[in-house]
């Protein structure tokens, strides 16, 4: 956890600067504290432009928060069944996350200063919400392709009940002539010996102790039944009225069962694939969103510090990692020490989440 600050100050800011560090640093272990900071050819514009960006920003920051979030909990996610030695780290701007937060460089070339500030948060809004975008595409993309996956992985290796046994039944075991074929029924363990007493008389025509195990998991069996072809459709019925549902035709392929089995292969190989370019998207995509999410917390500290302390601009733009162990003696601390500057600004719209008599934003950063 993090504060994002603006602290007053009448003597300079490096006199200010000292200070927060000999109260905080030196002489008690309550916070780190990083200089962090913003251009000095940010345009103020006018007071009621400030007031209706500030309403913004707070919805903006809650936005692109959010979205650096979802990014790093779906790369957590896609990472889960990778050994932690294997999986990547993020980085924003070749640093990590709280490297880049602790020495925050103002990115000219993207965001120039001098333009209008609701403009900067109007093109970082726009390059986050594409991001939020393909996030939602991408990760749809790569669901249905899990589900595809899960239903081959099921057809071939589930239970008896979902799967496809085909492949299980040795073609010696089928009949198939002019008049007879052979239906697969999977029957319940516990229902054995039912269908083993019913089946002949499920229907007329059916091929006495023509029934035999050809396959069988935990839970269930799978029987053959030869009997005529034209009683097929009453003997499915029969056999459906007495409990046993599943009743199948059958007829083994051999190409056909390892055409799926290559099949099941092929998707398996896509999604890794899929989820190697997901992930690497992630890493990319938390570094755009995270740095863009620290430039919308820098335009909104300079906004409510004007707000705050008023023109010209007097104040320093700290961030501070406190102690949590201290964090209520902290914020006494610092509002004994900052609160006799600018109390004739002081208003709810620049306290940040809580009423402090400085600007205060809290951001937690996820490890």
């Amino acid at each position: 956890m993090y504060w994002l600050v603006s602290l007053p100050h009448d003597g300079g800011a490096d006199q200010a600067w000292t200070r927060l560090q000999e109260a905080t640093t030196y002489t008690n272990d309550y916070s780190s504290n990083f200089k962090f900071a913003l251009p000095e050819s940010f345009r103020v514009g006018t007071l009621d432009s400030l007031l209706a960006l500030s309403d913004d920003l707070a919805k903006v920051n809650q936005a692109v928060e959010g979205t650096v979030n979802k990014v790093r909990r779906q790369l957590m996610e896609l990472q889960a069944s990778v050994a932690p030695e294997d999986r990547a780290d993020v980085w924003v701007e070749t640093q990590t996350p709280e490297g880049y937060l602790q020495r925050f460089a103002w990115n000219e070339a993207k965001y120039p200063s001098r333009r209008p500030l609701k403009e900067i948060v109007a093109s970082i809004m726009d390059n986050v919400q594409k991001l939020d975008d393909d996030l939602k595409v991408k990760v749809t993309e790569f669901g249905q392709l899990r589900s595809t996956l899960q239903a081959a992985a099921r057809k071939q290796g589930g239970s008896l009940a979902v799967r496809d046994v085909s492949s299980l039944v040795p073609p010696s075991q089928l009949v198939y002539t002019e008049n007879l074929t052979t239906l697969l029924v999977v029957v319940p363990k516990s229902a054995k010996g039912d269908w083993l007493a019913q089946y002949e008389s499920l229907s007329e025509f059916v091929v006495p102790r023509s029934t035999s195990v050809v396959a069988e998991d935990q839970d269930y069996q799978a029987f053959t039944v030869v009997l005529f072809r034209r009683v097929v459709d009453n003997f499915k019925t029969a056999a459906r009225g007495k409990g046993f549902q599943q009743v199948k035709d059958l007829k083994v392929d051999p190409e056909a069962a390892r055409s799926s089995e290559a099949e099941l292969a092929r998707v398996r190989t896509e999604v890794e694939q899929r989820r190697v370019s997901l992930e690497q998207w992630c890493i990319t995509s938390y570094g755009e969103a995270f740095s863009s999410w620290i430039h919308v917390c820098a335009v909104r500290l300079f906004v409510e510090s004007i707000l705050r302390y008023g023109l010209p601009p007097k104040f320093l733009s700290v961030l501070m990692r406190p102690n949590a162990k201290y964090t209520a003696k902290l914020r006494k601390l610092m509002a004994h020490s900052f609160s006799h500057t600018g109390s004739d600004h002081f208003s709810a719209e620049g306290a940040g989440e809580d009423m402090f008599p400085y600007v205060s934003f809290t951001l937690n950063i996820e490890g």
